[in-house]
């Protein structure tokens, strides 16, 4: 199998959902039930249970992953900056990135990815099935989801908030509130956790929307650039992407409250109870933030370990003395092979996010020495 493929994930959906794969309905979310597709009846691959690599309870995920050679991770593959297919099918972005580093944790080789594009209505279904090993993409992590979807979440690598784009030519302005979108036609993308925040949002203020939603955002831009939404909806970050790439001349798209409407937490979703490979995903994500409070690049970081100049806790974090990268199943030097191939975490955000405008300076997604939540536990 290429290292490089990528695979639509789709027709499978409706033989998953036959073999009980389907993930448990949220009261308040809904739609994050993943839904058969009607593309089954016409795919081969979907008559043929063999395709699918179902995840057993007593399967060790980390010791599968390693005897395939290969991580399967979901990704959006149409979210401006964090995954984006390129017209070779390969893909770019700070969650493909992550991927990467997962991968270059497990077999020292950060191309060692099957990439699976997935809508938001597929993913959960992906993870349970086995047709991911990982989700980095762009999923919320919330109560429900935690439990009754049955997923777990890794660290937060972006936190997020919902926020809503109107064209300034409407009256829209980045001060505009809630209450002032009042006979709106609202657009967001189905299987999210933006359909029932916006809802409650507008309750809230106390006026009334009509909300559409679509497969994906692509389909939800389009739709706003043709004028048949006054109003699109989604995390903040995703509309911050889609101003920068999209906007027309002659328009100037605002986005708004100041204020998120929501808690966007974003970062690794996998299946439960697969421990092993859950601290290797953690740590990796861990590995990339305390090399990014070192100041280890993927520049500098053989210098570093030759020149005597890091602390235990990076010594024992790239392998050398009192290492724990083994206890874990890996090799040693398994984190240098992350920060030297992908980078630390302040690297692969400012490759992806910088060029669309989110900087990390005065946010959230600072390092908690900077005033932010980016935090790691000790390497110890």
């Amino acid at each position: 199998m290429s290292k490089r493929l990528v695979r639509r994930f789709g027709g499978l959906l409706a033989v998953l959902a036959l073999l009980g794969a389907a993930c448990g309905s949220d009261d308040d979310e809904a739609a994050d039930e993943p839904a058969a597709t009607t593309e089954a009846a016409d795919d081969p691959a979907a008559t043929d249970a063999t395709e699918v690599e179902l995840v057993q309870a007593d399967d060790d995920l980390l010791d599968t992953v390693m005897a395939r050679g290969e991580l399967k991770c979901g990704v959006s593959g149409a979210a401006v900056a964090f995954s984006e297919t390129q017209p070779d099918g390969s893909q770019t972005g700070f969650d493909a990135d992550y991927c990467r580093a997962v991968a270059a944790a497990i077999f020292g080789d950060a191309e060692a990815v099957e990439f699976v594009p997935l809508t938001a209505a597929e993913r959960f279904t992906a993870v349970q099935t086995g047709a991911v090993d990982v989700l980095m993409r762009n999923t919320t992590w919330t109560q429900g989801r935690d439990t009754e979807v049955g997923m777990d979440f890794g660290p937060t690598t972006y936190y997020d908030g919902q926020q809503l784009m109107a064209r300034a030519g409407d009256g829209f302005t980045s001060a505009s509130t809630v209450a002032d979108i009042d006979g709106a036609i609202v657009c967001t993308n189905a299987g999210t956790t933006t359909e029932q925040n916006i809802a409650d949002a507008a309750d809230a203020a106390g006026v009334s929307i009509q909300l559409n939603t679509f497969e994906d955002f692509d389909i939800v831009t389009t739709n706003f650039i043709n004028g048949a939404c006054n109003i699109v909806t989604t995390d903040g970050s995703a509309l911050v992407g889609r101003k920068a790439n999209q906007q027309p001349d002659g328009e100037e798209w605002v986005i708004f409250p100041p204020t998120p409407i929501s808690k966007e937490p974003l970062g690794p979703t996998y299946g439960q109870n697969q421990s092993r490979f859950a601290d290797v995903v953690n740590w990796t994500v861990y590995a990339t933030i305390i090399a990014d409070e070192k100041g280890i690049t993927s520049g500098n970081v053989d210098a570093r370990l030759g020149d005597g100049s890091l602390d235990a806790e990076a010594v024992r974090l790239l392998g050398g003395d009192g290492e724990l990268q083994t206890a874990m199943g890996l090799s040693a030097d398994a984190f240098h092979s992350v920060i030297s191939q992908v980078g630390n975490y302040d690297e692969i955000y400012s490759r992806h996010l910088n060029p669309v405008g989110l900087s990390r300076e005065g946010s959230a997604n600072a390092g908690w020495l900077d005033g932010g939540l980016i935090y790691a536990p000790p390497a110890r």
